[in-house]
């Protein structure tokens, strides 16, 4: 498949319902979709903004927000942007409600067979798949010093919560002497071709070593089992030269925008 067709099978097969499973609730707003995660967490995606001029997505802009602001229990809110999308004046609309552009990332799409690799672990480094409650919260709070974020309950509980559906996501750590240093998730995409390959996060000292590619190719074996063949991460400049090693491809960039309250 060529990056065309790559993109457009994201475009297709992701932009959809299937892109927040864990989501409380989904309400249209138009093209847009408007979703609730435990916790207190808005967010707006949508497959494309239906042809918008700059005044229709201002408007689109100012009756999506309006709705999450005005709700008390939306404590932190993210508008989903992506690079190849026709979206005039969105970057205007959105600050001007108080929305802060985050780092964009890459959205890396490919085979899933090429992240199958053997790489060497560093002695005394194991990974594995994890299901118990306090393995799951050790992760999260790993991933939160990873990332320079404090530790929060809140995103641990909602991982606990998305285990106990059963939705085949699946959870999977690096561990040096029984402490966690490396972590990620694998989510296949419900009647779809795609596995996301997302969370990757590696303590600082750890990086460089092999070990996140040895997980995503952890991963990526158990998807590949499961039947699954195409693979979708939005990633960072720390992940996306590991991926491109593997055979996927950067098809367009994504940049949240986001608010708290």
């Amino acid at each position: 498949m060529d990056d065309a067709a790559l993109l457009r099978a994201y475009d297709e097969q992701l932009r959809t319902d299937a892109e927040t499973p864990s989501a409380v609730s989904v309400e249209r707003l138009g093209p847009l979709r408007l979703v609730t995660f435990r916790g207190g967490r808005g967010f707006v995606t949508y497959r494309d903004l239906g042809g918008a001029d700059a005044d229709g997505v201002r408007r689109l802009v100012a009756d999506s927000l309006g709705s999450f602001m005005s709700d008390p229990t939306i404590t932190r809110l993210e508008w989903k942007t992506r690079g190849h999308d026709h979206a005039p004046g969105l970057h205007e609309a959105l600050t001007a409600h108080g929305l802060i552009a985050g780092e964009p990332e890459s959205i890396m799409v490919g085979a899933l067979s090429g992240l199958v690799v053997d790489v060497p672990l560093p002695d005394g480094v194991t990974l594995r798949r994890v299901t118990a409650e306090a393995d799951v919260r050790a992760m999260s709070a790993m991933q939160d010093e990873a990332f320079g974020e404090p530790v929060s309950e809140r995103e641990a509980d909602a991982l606990l919560h998305r285990l106990s559906l059963d939705d085949g996501m699946e959870l999977w750590v690096a561990e040096a002497d029984g402490t966690i240093v490396s972590a990620g998730r694998l989510e296949p995409v419900a009647g779809s071709d795609f596995v996301g390959i997302w969370g990757g996060a590696t303590l600082p000292a750890w990086r460089g070593r092999g070990i996140y590619r040895a997980l995503t190719a952890a991963r990526a074996r158990s998807a590949l089992a499961g039947g699954w063949t195409l693979a979708h991460s939005d990633s960072t400049e720390y992940s996306r030269p590991i991926l491109e090693r593997a055979g996927l491809r950067k098809v367009s960039t994504t940049t949240p925008y986001e608010w708290r309250r």
